[in-house]
């Protein structure tokens, strides 16, 4: 099976590509595969499939359409290849393994040919890459702006891909290759400067001077007509080249091709003409080639600049990865007097970032490249101004005694000195924005980069600073990083014990570094012995230290400058057992109010101690949340139980929003402490969203308080998940509610007991484990009545039921559901009636007694409104439909089960619709063969 963006928006198998049906319809596959693996929300759907005002019925549409595309996936066998169209809350994801999927092959091949050191190997994966597109990317689609915009976007990838793959064939001399490449998208895209400019070249390379020059007149006349606007620099300069008859740069391993020679031969010491790299932006606007040097500092009182200041440190050894961020560095500075804001937690690899892309474009700084660390984050303190403005100066030619004494004139004679120069200005470990200021240089053609701990939104606005953020490093890399420091061999011959390590490592570049040099300096060791050490959260950060430095060190000269609330929701968010948080959460970590929480978090967020993943939410990096933790491990008993009781009342709101009517679950603990701030959900949606998204920490929480000794808390928190394990049953519920019955038998609570039993049978009932559930609903009647608890001794008997039914003891089972309604009634719970007298009227049209199954389903429905509750409400009517059927109302019946099935699509409950759809398919195929066959005794009777 593969999925395809790179052409028409198709998914193909072995039998021939998917009948996808309507554009609308590969729109909204489109959109899912763009961001795979992930939810994306219906507004974002809405987006992708209408690039007006969307109807009214639009998510009545896209449900349509989720559902016949789930049909043609589940047709065509996409389980058996890791292929799911799932619902998440408001969203869809559709899971799939990305070597499925046409444009992240493609991203793949482009990044090992990045790290190929043979040209000749470059050119195999970019012609394997490009050999992936068949036609315009997202072709077959309707294109909202998401769906433009991510066409543009990868278009945009494959020119550039084109562009690397003819200057791959330049440095292996094949000059009329990329020549023939490069005419045919120049012809498909005749503005685009930089396919011109490599095209000129690549002819001009060939021989073919005269077909160079045309070239850029036509493309000139072209700018001109269709933009106002004179070719641009590299255009300009490559004009201006091969009009001089110089050869111009060799590419990377050119061996040495033999230049062009002009009519007029070369000219006897011409210098040659440096000519910029098409993917490397140029500085200078001005076409025309420059007429020399460029002035001298105009300041009388200084001497001239040098010509080219250097105080750039070596470049840094074992780079790995960081495409995308080095890619986004020079689009950034292709801008007028750019600030480059590279930001991240400490140890994430800022400075290193930023030197190999210094090292990488020296042509593009002629007059000098400068360097200073701020010392932001430092124990030594802040580098002074006036100190690193002197050695700006000095490296600029200025004479000693000419350096001003004061931070402003320092400041004023450094922006005069690089006015109109090209020049490079490397601002490292900035701790804040009014520290950047005095230091950026006055010329609109330089460029600084600045990186910082801190998110420096004050220069964001003052200077239109253009933020680079960086994260930590894939598995690969950290495993490549390894093999930079270790050797090829040591990591290739435990490839898992160095992916597990870089795994344990949280991807941190300075951790990986750390790690490797222990490693180093000691050849004996075996990399899955120390992933083995590392493993134990309790030393990891221990082992992750050497010398002077480490990621503890790097994360306490960062925390040393936070104020001390947001070093005290820091140390208690340590003690989160979940992945991640939002204020409540916070708030009730740190015995706070959520105000207080958000401006703690915004602070750690500032800081890079928090990732903010949505509005909202935010996580911690591993290695950050143990030495978070080891800030203040008293707090940790504390913390846990208040975050407990924060899940448990959230969650009492959750089910009385998401099941109105229903009765409480339990009584609370008796040292329950209430969190200052609750908060609420506006409906069933938004009630059911909050399941969705806590569910992996309501387990990791109920976990740590089963490890704790909180039993009273651990079965709570399972148990107040059943309105998403009703919603979703076969979900493997089972473990976590196996983990609620040993915490309620911990704490010797027949009435936890009762009730845990009760929602794991009906959960291995729906999982087809029939037996085991009957062993285990036997006893919950019995253990309710114990505890005193009538209506769970009622919802006992029902699932019981349910269990006797599919072991054919119809009887009994209509027994028990009839004695279940009884108790209901007598305690005056509509809920827990409708839902005995739904399991009724399914076992009443089972057994033959369609009438009966009727009337319980009418007395069930009756007994609402539950118009929120579109679970029950569906399979009410759909048993209500099957008994009309039964009775010969043949067509009311396939009429309302069809809207039952509809209803259950458009709520997004799947097993409703299945409940639904299954009679509605048996009764239609049953009239179709029906009328078939009466039609044929018509034939037969016609011809006798």
């Amino acid at each position: 099976m593969e999925f395809r963006l790179l052409g028409t928006v198709s998914v193909e198998t072995l039998t021939g590509p998917l009948p996808l049906g309507p554009a609308k319809r590969r729109s909204l596959l489109a959109a899912l595969l763009l961001s795979p693996n992930t939810p994306v929300t219906v507004g974002r759907l809405t987006d992708s499939l209408w690039d007006d005002e969307p109807p009214l019925h639009a998510r009545s549409v896209i449900q349509g359409h989720v559902s016949r595309l789930r049909t043609l996936l589940v047709g065509a066998d996409a389980e058996a290849y890791g292929v799911e169209l799932a619902t998440v809350g408001d969203a869809y994801v559709l899971r799939l393994p990305e070597t499925l999927l046409d444009s992240q092959r493609f991203e793949e091949l482009l990044m090992l040919a990045r790290e190929q050191r043979s040209p000749a190997d470059t050119v195999l994966m970019l012609k394997e890459a490009l050999s992936l597109w068949q036609g315009p990317a997202l072709s077959g689609a309707l294109t909202g702006p998401p769906l433009r915009a991510a066409a543009h976007s990868l278009e945009e990838s494959r020119l550039a891909t084109v562009e690397h793959l003819a200057r791959t064939y330049g440095a292996l001399g094949e000059h009329h290759r990329a020549a023939a490449l490069l005419a045919a998208e120049t012809a498909a895209h005749p503005l685009r400067e930089s396919l011109a400019a490599a095209l000129m070249l690549a002819l001009y390379r060939v021989g073919r001077q005269s077909e160079a020059l045309d070239r850029f007149h036509r493309t000139r006349r072209l700018l001109a007509d269709e933009l106002g606007v004179d070719p641009g620099p590299g255009l300009a300069d490559a004009y201006a080249l091969i009009l001089r008859g110089e050869p111009g740069p060799a590419e990377p391993g050119d061996g040495g091709v033999p230049e062009p020679v002009s009519a007029t031969g070369p000219r006897p010491g011409a210098a040659p003409t440096a000519v910029p790299d098409p993917a490397v932006p140029v500085r200078n606007t001005d076409p025309r080639p420059s007429p020399g040097p460029a002035p001298a500092a105009r300041s009388g009182n200084t001497a001239a600049l040098t010509a080219a200041a250097d105080l750039l440190p070596r470049a840094p050894r074992g780079f790995h990865g960081r495409g995308p961020e080095l890619a986004a560095l020079t689009r950034a500075a292709a801008g007028e007097a750019p600030v480059c804001l590279v930001t991240g937690p400490a140890g994430v690899g800022k400075t290193a970032l930023a030197l190999q892309w210094a090292h990488r474009s020296p042509a593009l700084f002629p007059d000098g490249r400068l360097f200073a660390d701020l010392r932001g984050f430092s124990e030594a303190g802040e580098a002074a101004l006036i100190d690193v403005l002197r050695e700006f100066l000095l490296a600029l030619g200025v004479a000693p005694r000419r350096v001003p004494e004061s931070v402003q004139a320092a400041a004023a004679l450094f922006r005069s000195l690089t006015d109109r120069r090209r020049l490079l200005v490397i601002l490292d470990n900035a701790r804040d924005s009014a520290t950047v200021r005095p230091l950026l240089p006055g010329g609109s053609d330089c460029v600084t980069l600045v990186t910082s701990r801190h998110r420096l939104e004050g220069l964001i606005a003052s200077d239109a600073a253009r933020p680079v953020p960086l994260d930590t490093l894939e598995p690969h890399d950290g495993t490549a990083l390894f093999a930079g420091v270790l050797g090829e061999e040591r990591v290739h011959a435990e490839p898992v014990a160095a992916r597990r390590l870089a795994e344990l490592c949280g991807g941190l570049p300075l951790a990986l570094r750390v790690t490797a040099a222990r490693l180093a300096g000691r050849p004996r060791w075996t990399l899955a012995a120390l992933a083995d050490e590392l493993a134990d959260e309790r030393s990891r950060l221990a082992y992750l230290d050497v010398d002077d430095t480490g990621v503890a060190a790097a994360l306490r000269l960062t925390v040393q400058h936070l104020p001390p609330e947001a070093v005290h929701q820091f140390a208690r968010l340590g003690h989160h057992p979940g992945g991640h948080f939002d204020p409540y959460t916070a708030a009730a970590l740190a015995g706070t109010d959520p105000v207080t929480a958000t401006a703690a978090l915004e602070r750690l967020a500032a800081a890079h101690l928090v990732t903010e993943t949505a509005p909202g939410h935010w996580v911690l990096h591993d290695l950050v949340r143990l030495y978070a933790r080891g800030l203040d491990p008293a707090a940790a008993s504390e913390a846990l139980a208040r975050v407990l009781d924060h899940y448990i009342a959230t969650a009492l709101v959750v089910a009385d929003t998401a099941e109105p009517g229903g009765e409480p679950c339990f009584v609370l603990p008796d040292d329950y402490r209430r969190p200052s701030a609750v908060r609420d959900f506006a409906d069933r949606t938004a009630a059911m969203r909050w399941l969705a998204a806590e569910r992996d920490d309501l387990a990791l929480a109920a976990v740590a308080a089963r490890a704790a000794g909180l039993d009273d808390r651990a079965w709570r928190i399972i148990l107040l998940q059943w309105p998403q394990v009703v919603w979703r049953a076969r979900d493997s519920w089972s473990p976590l509610l196996e983990l609620a019955l040993d915490s309620a038998r911990a704490g010797k609570d027949a009435y936890a007991e009762s009730r845990v039993l009760t929602l794991l049978g009906w959960v291995l009932t729906e999982e087809g484990r029939t037996g085991e559930a009957a062993a285990l609903l036997e006893r919950s009647p019995l253990l309710a009545r114990q505890a005193g608890d009538p209506l769970g001794e009622a919802t006992a008997l029902i699932n019981l039921a349910v269990v006797q039914a599919e072991l054919g003891e119809l009887d009994t089972a209509q027994e028990g559901c009839a004695q279940a309604v009884e108790l209901a009634r007598t305690e005056g719970d509509r809920h827990t009636e409708m839902l005995a007298l739904q399991h009724l009227a399914r076992m009443q049209l089972t057994a033959g007694r369609p009438e009966d199954a009727l009337e319980s389903a009418r007395t069930a429905l009756d007994l609402g409104p539950e118009h929120e509750e579109v679970a029950r409400r569906t399979l009410l009517l759909a048993v209500s439909d099957e008994a009309r059927v039964a009775l010969g109302e043949e067509d009311e019946g396939i009429r309302l089960l069809d809207r039952a099935a509809t209803e259950a699509e458009r709520a997004g409950y799947d097993e409703g619709a299945v409940r639904a759809l299954g009679p509605l398919l048996r009764v239609t195929a049953r009239a179709d063969h029906r009328r078939r066959h009466e039609e044929a005794l018509r034939r037969l009777s016609g011809e006798g």
